[in-house]
């Protein structure tokens, strides 16, 4: 059920981290802190699913550990990480629980559109905030404009200020987060970025999220009533597709992670129900582990898994290209790679997780098992764009030579 938040300030809501977090220093380093918080992270992630127990603890350990900083380029003193190693890092996460992994998708996109329009004071300035463990939100999409890439909520620059105002929904991670980056046009209907305190005058966040899945995300409405904040919170989102850059396949490929992840937990836990599961009648075997048929299932199921994890890696790595050479053909390259390993996440996302039951019979839908959290997940988070455009661009590339468009949803 959802927990309606009208107040803009939760309790545990701050406009900075309580502590300095820890420093990353290397893409070995990052994987090893993540598969020690996803051991943690599983242990109570039915539970949290089944009570939508918002996870501001798990939270406060995900970014005091590091993790949520492992992009910020070595120049200014991060890791760099490739997104190879980012990707592998959110899917571990997402195994262990899909609305954790899913909650600093958007923060990553903002600091890649940071190094790529922000000034240097900006980013020397924000980019210090990530590593001291400031986490960003987001105020991007809305639920009333004509499309996903179209904006009704306004920014009016006055003087050395500017004025944000409008209606944002599906703000994944606003409510947790200290700064909420959100998405404005001006006049000539371009695209900013403005970067609001989370104790913003006339910046509430409401946590009306009610999905059947990835229910701990809060990912409700943001009320942008005349925001104001000094221009120098401020960056040119639109310079980053008025010409050839990465940032919608960073976009992109952090997606297709968390379903991945989704689908790796599903897979683990369709192994165990297995395991239990009790032979059919009809078979003449002793135990359902023996069963020809499931073990066929069992095998298709993990050639999937594997492809999706590898196409996963192939396109992390066209997108660390396209990051460090980009280029109107590199850049189409890595839209075309990421769709591939959208198409591959979703369908063994949702394959495993519905496989699950059938594998375990009966007695793997009892609530007390949480197991339905894996396909409810899956549904409601491939849901974020239509993978069916997915085979599109890449058909239409392929065949016709044709780019994708840019933008964050390619």
């Amino acid at each position: 059920m959802s927990q309606t938040t009208l107040s803009p300030f939760p309790p545990q809501a701050r406009s900075a981290p309580e502590r300095a977090a820890h420093l990353i220093r290397s893409d070995a380093e990052a994987i090893e802190v993540a598969r020690e918080l996803a051991e943690a992270f599983a242990v109570e992630a039915a539970a949290r699913d089944r009570d939508r127990r918002l996870p501001w603890a798990e939270l406060d350990r995900f970014s005091q550990s590091g993790l949520w900083a492992i992009t910020v380029p070595r120049a200014y003193g991060g890791a760099g990480v490739s997104y190879a190693t980012l990707v592998e890092v959110i899917a571990l996460i997402s195994a262990a629980d899909a609305s954790l992994g899913q909650l600093p998708q958007n923060h990553f996109g903002v600091i890649n559109n940071l190094s790529l329009t922000a000034s240097e004071e900006q980013k020397q300035r924000f980019f210090a905030k990530v590593l001291q463990g400031y986490r960003f939100g987001n105020a991007f999409s809305e639920a009333r404009s004509k499309n996903v890439t179209a904006f009704e909520t306004q920014v009016r620059f006055e003087g050395d200020s500017v004025v944000i105002e409008g209606e944002k929904a599906y703000c994944t991670g606003a409510l947790f987060a200290h700064i909420v980056p959100a998405v404005g046009v001006d006049e000539d209907n371009r695209p900013f970025i403005a970067f609001l305190p989370r104790d913003a005058e006339g910046l509430s966040v409401i946590d009306s999220w009610d999905g059947f899945g990835q229910r701990s995300t809060a990912s409700g409405q943001v009320l942008l009533d005349k925001v104001r904040v000094p221009r120098s919170e401020v960056i040119p989102a639109w310079k980053a597709y008025d010409q050839p850059t990465a940032d919608g396949p960073v976009s992109q490929i952090i997606q297709a992670a968390v379903d991945t992840g989704i689908a790796r937990g599903a897979f683990a836990e369709l192994l165990k129900v297995a395991r239990q599961a009790r032979p059919w009648v009809d078979s003449g075997l002793q135990h359902g582990w023996q069963d020809p048929l499931s073990q066929a299932l069992i095998g298709d199921l993990a050639w999937r898994l594997s492809a999706a994890e590898a196409i996963l890696q192939k396109s992390a790595r066209a997108v660390d290209h396209a990051v460090a050479e980009p280029s109107e053909d590199s850049v189409a390259e890595a839209s075309l790679v990421v769709g591939q390993a959208k198409v591959l996440s979703t369908e063994i996302a949702l394959a495993a997780s519905s496989r699950l039951f059938e594998l375990g019979g009966t007695r793997s839908v009892s609530s007390s098992q949480g197991l339905d959290r894996f396909w409810r997940n899956a549904r409601t988070h491939t849901l974020h764009d239509p993978v069916r455009w997915k085979y599109h661009l890449v058909g239409n590339l392929r065949l016709n030579g044709i780019k994708p468009q840019r933008h964050s949803w390619n």
